[in-house]
């Protein structure tokens, strides 16, 4: 017998199946942007909005089905607490009639945990591939990646990842869970500019080249502030902060070591970073297709010496 679950839905619960327009929205936490929102449900094509949460109530519903003036057919948040409800067959059920899904804020391990690996995971894959539009916000965000810090062994500051880039808390996993080619080799962090994010980020980019040689890409967010990407990779910046576009450059870190600070300089251009200030109309120009700005954005360099960003 399956286990019961918690869930809330708004509007018609009758499965109706247009044609999403898909697409992806970054959202950095705090306050939701509701321009950014709107897009979201627009790329659903009317249909069903699906909020997966392992925390939390129903806050979702009411906001996305009646205050933001986008006419969906229905808005459901689901209770996925326990690994168990994985494999629950209405859920998965649900998660395959949805034209947009929206992953809550709450402890990104518990995402990890309980919907990694499993068929819930699958069916979500199986959206992605038919063109749904997904989204995240805080932790929500920052499983969305194909490549991702998995937050397993609890969060990591900054100067903790720096001082020692394999601290047991940096634990990264890649291709193993969402896999929106749009963020293929693409590491999200969010909570940005409030929380000191960007010297963590950049040893999660250093991590993935120098374990596995990858072209890294990172997409960093500011709080009150989302990134909506569209299924060309054309990119719109909604909200009060920034959103940054990090690309890793050919070569690997200096000196990337367990017990050992980071040092990857590169002559002072390991990572090259674009920054696109939100809006509240949107700030269009730049593209993940080509990974550059199309409007010459200014582009600054990253790089970290002895544990020290710079």
């Amino acid at each position: 017998m399956a286990q019961s679950y918690t869930s809330w839905i708004v509007g018609d619960s009758a499965d109706v199946k247009p044609l999403p327009l898909g697409g992806v929205v970054l959202a950095g936490g705090s306050t939701d942007d509701d321009a950014a929102m709107r897009w979201f449900l627009r790329q659903s094509g009317g249909g069903d909005v699906l909020i997966l949460r392992s925390s939390g109530k129903d806050g979702y519903n009411d906001y996305l089905y009646q205050k933001l003036g986008v006419v969906v057919n229905s808005v459901e948040t689901i209770m996925l607490d326990k690994r168990e409800l994985s494999i629950h067959p209405d859920i998965i059920r649900k998660v395959r009639n949805a034209e947009a899904i929206f992953f809550a804020g709450g402890d990104q391990g518990n995402y990890v945990n309980f919907w990694q690996g499993t068929p819930i995971a699958d069916a979500l894959n199986e959206r992605i591939r038919a063109g749904a539009v997904l989204g995240g916000t805080s932790a929500g965000c920052g499983i969305l990646g194909q490549v991702y810090f998995t937050a397993r062994e609890g969060t990591v500051t900054s100067a903790e990842a720096l001082e020692n880039p394999y601290d047991k808390r940096v634990d990264l996993r890649r291709d193993d869970f969402l896999k929106q080619p749009l963020l293929a080799n693409t590491i999200t962090d969010m909570h940005y500019a409030a929380r000191d994010r960007q010297g963590r980020h950049l040893v999660f980019m250093a991590r993935a080249v120098r374990d596995w040689g990858l072209k890294t890409r990172g997409i960093g967010v500011d709080e009150k502030t989302a990134v909506c990407i569209a299924p060309d990779g054309k990119v719109i910046v909604f909200g009060k902060g920034n959103a940054y576009f990090l690309k890793a450059g050919k070569r690997k870190p200096e000196v990337c070591e367990k017990n050992q600070p980071l040092t990857w300089s590169r002559k002072g251009k390991a990572v090259s970073v674009t920054t696109v200030a939100g809006s509240g109309e949107g700030t269009f120009g730049f593209n993940l297709t080509t990974f550059r700005s199309d409007n010459n954005a200014a582009t600054a360099y990253w790089f970290v010496e002895a544990g020290v960003r710079k």
